[in-house]
């Protein structure tokens, strides 16, 4: 039995809450073991034996029918989670800076982001590309406002990535 990690996308901001008991018994309800949920920003844990595409179809299909949305989310495995927080490759202590991951589900969804960041100009962040998810680092307070931001904001990108805080990440493992 495989583990995974399921980083939704869009919820406990705006109109789409989601609890984490409530989160975790629907992962239940839909046979997967070893349930565990981390804060309350749509991170989820868990083991389960099915393939990776089909188990994300079923994830989204049942985050949608019982919250009422249309449901994204990232799927990884926990040791491919654990070597993108182990490869960061900034200093994310960096004093008056935040560290982020962009996590994606499809390679060209980022590849693209990538590429257009390049053209971005000048800013005070720092971007680079890794094994299905892109690296972050902007100043604190900026992290909505950043051309980075504005970009990875797209709703082009919304059903492929979602971003998650370093340290928030480390919790998960």
């Amino acid at each position: 039995m495989a583990r995974f990690v399921a980083l939704l996308r869009g919820v406990n901001v705006g109109t789409v809450k989601v609890t984490s008991a409530e989160l975790a018994a629907m992962a239940r309800r839909i046979g997967l073991d070893d349930v565990r949920t981390v804060l309350a920003t749509g991170n989820l844990l868990f083991s389960a034996d099915d393939d990776p595409a089909g188990l994300k179809a079923r994830i989204e299909a049942a985050l949608g029918e019982t919250f009422g949305y249309d449901a994204w989310i990232v799927l990884t495995t926990v040791d491919h989670f654990a070597a993108v927080i182990d490869a960061y490759p900034f200093d994310a202590e960096r004093e008056g800076y935040h560290a982020y991951v962009l996590f994606g589900s499809e390679q060209a969804v980022l590849d693209e982001i990538v590429a257009t960041a390049a053209d971005l100009g000048p800013a005070d962040e720092a971007i680079a590309p890794g094994d299905g998810v892109v690296y972050w680092q902007c100043p604190k307070g900026s992290s909505t406002k950043t051309p980075f931001a504005a970009l990875i904001a797209k709703a082009r990108y919304r059903s492929t990535t979602t971003n998650r805080n370093l340290r928030t990440l480390r919790k998960l493992t």
